[in-house]
């Protein structure tokens, strides 16, 4: 057996711990957590995934989990890793692992100008609600689109999405790089595109939803202000991803960069490019190489249709909204993050500027006020920050920070995180007995099955105020307003 990462955790306060680098790790791993998170989440995947991709070819700063860690494939969820573009003869190295199936997997966050007393019927919105907008693991209920549309969406995302009908002029300025990921070819695979054919415009499953939410309380008002945003408002999320498509892009690379490793010597090694790994599933290429660079124009092209995605399901919630409370149903959308990404950015490592990979997984962007990649409109507060909690709690709204950087390449949590698996949960939570507690408490449920409710319950996640509280003493975002469920609609 190896040294255990607990023999070198170090807690140095203020939200974070510490791993210091031994082993294979060429550099230290950090945690967003606290001494008595760490002893309440003890699941030790998590931190054993957060060690390993500290090994990665190139990687610069250090290797991150933020708040809402848990286990995933080979990266762990909450995971967030730099590797410098320049390291090497072809940089340093871009895993599909690190970004995960569901590309651009994020929430897209609108707010109306009303309160729940202009609702006329909630029980009647909440069913129009989940019958216009498709949801479960199928795809059934996409908008019918052609080869040529599809296409264009893929190298237009969310632009293309308006093209079509689809949103509003307003909204692409309110979208994380404008709801648009430069591509080259926007090559993916035959299966890919039959299955992205089928998908545009529904939610999917497990913890992807629409929820229906009101503003409970404003913890920074100014902040509030600035995005029109006040006590008892009603506000959507809508998470949601690139569905089949992105699923088939991370499958077809994943399986193409396992077949170029073997292991040697307890180490997955390629040796063309000198790669070593300790877990195959962090299989990676170097950013400029033919497979890093196909891997990366087709992820951009998946999460385009991510953004087309949520722009489309953004339009059938505007449509339900309107039919129901006419006037007072029209909604803006404030901002649209990605949570499974990977992107060339400028970050500042040690007091020297490196244009690096930034691999999130399961972890948003929280820029600054001052940062070139935000919107002019967010210059007084900073980027906004979604992060959905759980459907019997609360959500919450953050913001970036008013000038700089973060210490963690500009990131933050992107929601609660897991507290139990998917297993357990069904095992340990009656999903039935769920919808009824959830209802006599006024907030209205639809769900294609109890599994789904039980999955998703709120004793399988981590508690969302305690992420925040720890996400905020680490200095990666502030809190702006705490969100209260209404309606939910789930897969």
């Amino acid at each position: 057996m190896g040294e255990s990462w607990r023999e070198h955790l170090v807690d140095e306060g203020q939200g974070t711990m510490r791993i210091k680098a031994h082993g294979s790790m060429l550099t230290d791993a950090r945690i967003v957590a606290d001494a008595n998170h760490m002893k309440t989440h003890q699941d030790d995947r998590g931190p054993e995934q957060l060690v390993n991709i500290a090994s990665m070819p190139g990687i610069v700063g250090e290797a991150w989990a933020m708040a809402d860690w848990h286990y995933g494939y080979g990266f762990p969820i909450g995971g967030v890793v730099a590797t410098d573009e320049n390291a090497g003869e072809l940089g340093g190295a871009i895993s599909p692992g690190g970004v995960g199936f569901d590309i651009n997997c994020g929430v897209r966050f609108l707010a109306l100008d009303a309160t729940a007393s202009d609702i006329p019927n909630l029980k009647k919105l909440a069913g129009r609600l989940a019958g216009r907008i498709p949801a479960g693991g199928s795809g059934k209920g996409g908008v019918d689109i052609t080869k040529s549309q599809l296409k264009e969406l893929l190298q237009g995302g969310a632009e293309a999405a308006l093209d079509l009908g689809y949103g509003h002029d307003d909204d692409l300025a309110a979208l994380e790089s404008g709801g648009m990921l430069e591509t080259v070819n926007a090559e993916v695979s035959q299966r890919a595109l039959e299955r992205g054919m089928k998908s545009l415009g529904t939610l999917g499953s497990g913890n992807h939803f629409l929820e229906l939410q009101t503003v409970g309380s404003v913890v920074d008002e100014q902040t509030a202000k600035e995005w029109g945003l006040y006590d008892d408002q009603i506000v959507a999320m809508i998470h949601s991803g690139s569905r089949g498509l992105g699923h088939q892009v991370c499958t077809d690379h994943v399986r193409l960069l396992e077949s170029k490793y073997k292991l040697t010597e307890g180490m997955w090694t390629n040796e063309e490019w000198d790669f070593s790994l300790p877990d195959r599933q962090l299989a990676s290429a170097p950013i400029h190489s033919v497979e890093g660079q196909s891997y990366l124009d087709s992820m951009n092209a998946a999460a385009n249709f991510a953004f087309a995605n949520r722009a489309v399901l953004a339009s059938r919630l505007r449509t339900v909204l309107e039919l129901e409370m006419g006037d007072f149903g029209e909604a803006r959308t404030l901002y649209d993050v990605a949570h499974n990404i990977a992107k060339m950015e400028t970050h500042q490592i040690h007091g020297t500027s490196c244009s690096c990979c930034v691999h999130r997984k399961g972890a948003t962007r929280a820029f600054s006020a001052s940062h070139d990649d935000v919107s002019p409109r967010f210059s007084k507060t900073g980027q906004p920050v979604i992060v959905p909690g759980d459907m019997g709690t609360g959500s919450w709204m953050l913001a970036g920070p008013m000038k700089g950087q973060n210490q963690a390449f500009g990131s933050s949590c992107h929601g609660a995180g897991r507290a139990l698996s998917r297993a357990a949960a069904k095992k340990s939570i009656d999903g039935k007995a769920l919808k009824k507690e959830l209802e006599s408490r006024g907030i209205r449920v639809h769900a294609s099955t109890p599994n789904v409710l039980s999955e998703e319950a709120p004793g399988a996640y981590k508690d969302v105020d305690e992420v925040i509280r720890l996400t905020s003493e680490a200095g990666l975002a502030r809190p702006v307003v705490r969100l209260n469920p209404l309606a939910v609609i789930k897969g």
